[in-house]
């Protein structure tokens, strides 16, 4: 069947793509000869977008911004790499984390977190095309509440602007790092209020983090935010999900349902039930997706192999932020998974599409 990147409309078809998947499970699974294919040592949080035929990425280096360009995944990390400086801070603003890139509305935007310690904040800049030398200056986002915010990625859904990121709860800083949702006006234009949609509160969330939010649509048009969970300076990093219940409001924490564990992980105790832990590197986390013009309606759709990237450490090397190297993967849409809660409002179970994350 071929890859699609509309919604599904009819469930007849959903359920034969489903059909499709798990009778074809035998060919899915990546060639170990390209598998878990290291794209660049010494780096992590990747943030890269497919225009046209070129794939284009993000990175914090040297306490600036710097975009790449190649014709692949794995050329990014190319030596040669047509790779161009396209900001550098206003005097003050330090500790450049995380950029995330897209071009959704037809302009390239980079958010990313910037600022010492508790003042970490969101911010912006845009250009008309991703290798533009001539980047806006820094906006800050006037993000609900003023709180520390890392993380941040713009999307846009069912016509509509949200943020999603990683942040505290006002009165109990540091105690916690939260996934937030607010409606955006614009990429750079928060409005309205905050909502929390995931809190680090399962067993499996040591260090009480979740981060590095990822917006993607399932072939039966529901949202998923895949984000990193537990302390990335440990190999409990690891990938999970919130996927909003069909219909749901993305404002509402419990019309969210979570995996019931890791599925992207180096732990098998840690992860989701039926799924597996990494073989060649230990805490896979902080991914990319990598979509058309990052647009989340332009999601990929099908029974095939879609690649993606992730941050993590090769096994046998010390864990550390230095030993970070970017990989590309891959993985499956899986239907039929139910996540499963307790003890709270709405019902305790929800299933649909999930995920299938490969090295």
């Amino acid at each position: 069947m071929a890859a699609h990147h509309s919604f599904v409309s009819s469930s007849l078809r959903w359920c034969w793509c489903l059909l499709v998947s798990f009778l074809c499970v035998s060919i899915l699974f990546v060639d170990p000869a390209t598998a878990g294919r290291k794209v660049r040592d010494n780096a992590a949080d990747p943030s890269a977008i497919k225009v046209g035929d070129f794939y284009y990425s993000a990175e914090a280096a040297d306490g600036a911004i710097y975009v790449r360009g190649a014709s692949t995944l794995e050329g990014l990390g190319a030596p040669n790499v047509w790779r161009e400086r396209v900001w550098s801070p206003s005097p003050g603003l330090t500790d450049i984390w995380a950029p995330d890139m897209t071009t959704d509305l037809g302009r390239t935007f980079i958010h990313f977190s910037a600022g010492k310690d508790a003042a970490h904040r969101m911010y912006v800049i845009s250009a008309d095309s991703p290798l533009n030398s001539v980047y806006s200056g820094e906006t800050k986002l006037a993000l609900p509440d003023d709180q520390w915010a890392i993380d941040g990625t713009f999307f846009v859904f069912n016509g509509l602007g949200y943020m999603v990121w990683s942040g505290w709860d006002s009165n109990r800083p540091n105690a916690e790092q939260n996934l937030y949702i607010c409606r955006m006006d614009s990429p750079s234009k928060p409005i309205g209020k905050r909502y929390i949609i995931s809190q680090p509160r399962e067993p499996w969330e040591t260090e009480k983090i979740n981060e590095g939010p990822q917006a993607i649509v399932d072939p039966a048009g529901q949202l998923h935010i895949v984000y990193s969970a537990s302390g990335s300076w440990t190999d409990n990093y690891c990938l999970a999900d919130l996927r909003l219940k069909k219909g749901g409001d993305p404002f509402n924490v419990w019309d969210w349902y979570k995996s019931n564990g890791c599925l992207f992980g180096s732990h098998k105790e840690r992860m989701m039930p039926g799924w597996d832990p990494t073989q060649k590197v230990n805490g896979p986390g902080h991914h990319t997706f990598a979509l058309p013009d990052g647009e989340v309606r332009k999601s990929p759709g099908g029974t095939n192999q879609i690649p993606f990237m992730f941050h993590a450490v090769e096994k046998g090397k010390e864990y550390s932020w230095g030993n970070r190297a970017w990989f590309t993967g891959s993985f499956v849409w899986w239907g039929g998974v139910t996540y499963k809660r307790a003890n709270v409002p709405g019902p305790n179970e929800d299933t649909g599409a999930s995920f299938k994350f490969f090295e």
